[in-house]
């Protein structure tokens, strides 16, 4: 077996199975589901539409680099989105999720055989960084979020030598859980540190879809053109259609950037087989060529946090996020503090589950930046999240 296997972490939800084993929740109160961040809305009609005009496309095996047609479209999306032009052929390429593609990312980018590899991640963050790091044969340093501005990462929490040793870092920008949107000046910050070292930046933006105030999410993408960096250098983008088009079953997104970068993992991919289906190219270059599922999908998600984080504020440290479809909830002193009991109260006594905060992180620095907060994610519908905040809003009333 490969002994990397070891330096796995139990993911966050088979630890959280583990903790509420045996829990019996009421059976009065139906189960309402807030810790799994997978999308509910319906699936647009026109993806329906496109698997069924190409269900042909099953009897033919696929080109890993994908069709021409969809390469194109996702570029046009860019372009439409962002006023990025990329080069189709040698700046994008298709993947099966980004989920998938930013776990093969790091093992094509780290070298195990320098000297104490090292991939930087945000802190709290999506444990996929953290696995891809170790199976690569790298360590993860952490830089914590701050709450004091509105999550940003603190990425001079990192020291230089570690920086010296870096070959890959992760961002987040949504971030997952803290919606938190990146600025351009902190993109600058890190693009020097790239320059300095040397190090690959691994943006994952499968959140970039869904925001509430009145600008989008800035990608990586723009903040590199604006400050000159129109060859991407040592910068790859990974999104998604799972959030924007309501189809994480589809598993479909693409990767974007440098073209040095690129061709490399075009390789690694084509060796491992991870080749998207006819059929989804299809169906993705539906999704991709359409906004107004999107804008109707973004208005559903408004309507549902301008009623439900209100309440929530009742009894939550909680606030309207930047992006995303996570509230990333403080329980202050209930419970003394501590999220995972204080959530397994909230499945016991009134059958709502949501993910405790410190499951999404790991101490550093002597702290878990997840302690004392929870992630809803208002994926449902507004009557099932709005009687999922009443059951909390009793719940936290009984404890105080």
């Amino acid at each position: 077996m490969n002994p990397l296997l070891q330096r796995l972490h139990p993911y966050p939800f088979e630890r959280w199975r583990a903790l509420t084993e045996g829990l019996r929740p009421p059976a009065g109160l139906a189960p309402i589901n807030l810790g799994i961040g997978e999308p509910r809305h319906a699936t647009p009609a026109l993806v329906h539409e496109a698997v069924q005009a190409h269900l042909g496309a099953l009897s033919t095996y696929p080109a890993t680099v994908g069709s021409a047609r969809l390469r194109q479209a996702c570029a046009a999306w860019v372009q439409r989105r962002y006023g990025v032009p990329l080069d189709a052929a040698t700046q994008l390429l298709p993947v099966n999720g980004s989920r998938e593609a930013l776990f093969a990312f790091a093992q094509v980018v780290i070298d195990a055989t320098r000297p104490d590899p090292v991939v930087v991640c945000p802190n709290p963050f999506y444990q996929i960084y953290e696995g891809a790091a170790l199976l690569a044969g790298a360590r993860t340093a952490l830089a914590d979020s701050d709450p004091a501005r509105n999550f940003a990462v603190d990425w001079e929490a990192i020291d230089e030598a570690t920086w010296a040793r870096t070959q890959l870092l992760y961002a987040c920008s949504p971030g997952n859980p803290t919606g938190a949107v990146m600025r351009l000046a902190e993109w600058q910050r890190l693009f020097e540190l790239s320059d300095r070292h040397g190090f690959v930046i691994a943006s994952d933006e499968c959140y970039s879809e869904i925001w509430f105030g009145d600008e989008p999410p800035l990608s990586a993408l723009q903040a590199a053109v604006a400050l000159g960096r129109t060859d991407f250098r040592r910068l790859v983008v990974f999104t998604s259609l799972s959030k924007r088009s309501n189809v994480p079953g589809l598993r479909s997104g693409f990767v974007a950037g440098d073209a040095e970068l690129i061709r490399p993992f075009l390789l690694y991919r084509t060796y491992h087989g991870s080749a998207m289906g006819g059929l989804v190219q299809e169906a993705s270059i539906a999704a991709w060529g359409d906004e107004a599922h999107v804008q109707a999908n973004r208005a559903l998600y408004r309507a549902k946090f301008e009623q439900v984080t209100p309440r929530l504020a009742q009894v939550l440290d909680v606030r309207l996020p930047d992006a995303g479809f996570y509230l990333w909830a403080g329980i202050g002193a209930q419970c003394g503090g501590d999220d995972l009991a204080w959530a397994q109260g909230l499945l016991a006594q009134y059958n709502v589950t949501v993910l405790p905060g410190s499951l999404l992180a790991r101490g550093a620095r002597g702290h878990n930046p997840g302690a004392g907060r929870v992630r809803l994610a208002l994926v449902a519908g507004v009557d099932e999240c709005l009687d999922a905040a009443q059951r909390i809003v009793r719940y936290a009333q009984d404890l105080s």
